[in-house]
């Protein structure tokens, strides 16, 4: 299976795990950790953060030993956190694990052999899924605290630029995914960043009319265009954000952007 590529390179990546990790933990400082998070209203803000921390460790620890399977969530030292009710405690543990998982990732490279859940993945998936994972749980705690999201425009658009290649990857890895009720129906789905810098994507075209989803950068006409801002175009395409968030703008079938967006999921 093709590699992943992203658009900014392994040690820019790694670097991020840990600007992100330390804005996450900046946006939850402070605030109360037993508060529902309104876009994952199964968790509460405390479960937010262990989530993350534990994602770092079984990361770190995926990639350090190389593994060639799965690791065991349970066989991951420490990832489930500090058990006494101390937010101190849990911000040192939730630094602590960014660096190992940051640590191991700069060790191993862009391209060592390692398991990941994305088939045929080197060990470079890994600093750039876990910097998109907390970017998108930072937007969970922000929605939760009212904290600000700042976020590169750069950085937001290779965030768009995975969940792009996940959203056509697992229809294809799943015949029951519901992205594939969309194929051969004749519709694209367009992304429009408004802000991205020279030499980063600013288009997404997301091709159902074949027999495979796909995405290719392009401004041609689209069933429907959704643009704005890097960031919150990123949190509207995760649905972060709801879709009449001032500064986004929809043309075209808006029916259909509500059910690709009611279809995007991992699960």
């Amino acid at each position: 299976m093709t590699t992943m590529n992203g658009t900014l390179d392994h040690d820019r990546y790694c670097a991020e795990v840990l600007v992100e990790a330390d804005r996450f933990r900046q946006t939850v400082r402070g605030a109360d950790l037993t508060a529902t998070v309104p876009t994952c209203p199964d968790w509460t803000l405390e479960d937010l953060v262990r989530h993350v921390g534990g994602a770092y460790r079984w990361a770190a620890m995926t990639v350090r030993t190389r593994a060639t399977e799965m690791v065991s969530y349970e066989s991951v030292p420490d990832a489930k956190g500090p058990s006494a009710d101390d937010p101190a405690a849990l911000d040192a543990w939730l630094d602590e694990g960014a660096q190992l998982a940051a640590g191991a990732m700069r060790e191993a490279g862009p391209d060592a052999p390692v398991w990941a859940w994305a088939p045929g993945q080197p060990s470079g998936f890994w600093p750039r899924r876990m910097t998109h994972e907390t970017i998108i749980h930072r937007a969970d705690a922000a929605a939760t605290t009212g904290a600000a999201f700042p976020l590169d425009p750069e950085v937001a658009a290779d965030t768009i630029e995975e969940w792009s290649q996940l959203m056509c990857l697992l229809p294809t890895l799943r015949p029951d995914h519901p992205l594939n009720t969309l194929l051969g129906s004749d519709r694209t789905l367009r992304l429009h960043a408004t802000d991205t810098p020279p030499g980063a994507p600013a288009d997404w075209l997301l091709d159902f009319t074949g027999t495979t989803p796909a995405y290719r950068h392009s401004t041609e006409p689209a069933t429907t265009t959704l643009q704005g801002p890097a960031a919150d175009l990123l949190r509207v395409y995760y649905r972060r954000l709801p879709v009449g968030t001032p500064g986004i703008e929809v043309t075209g079938d808006r029916a259909f952007l509500e059910e690709w967006l009611g279809m995007a999921v991992f699960g």
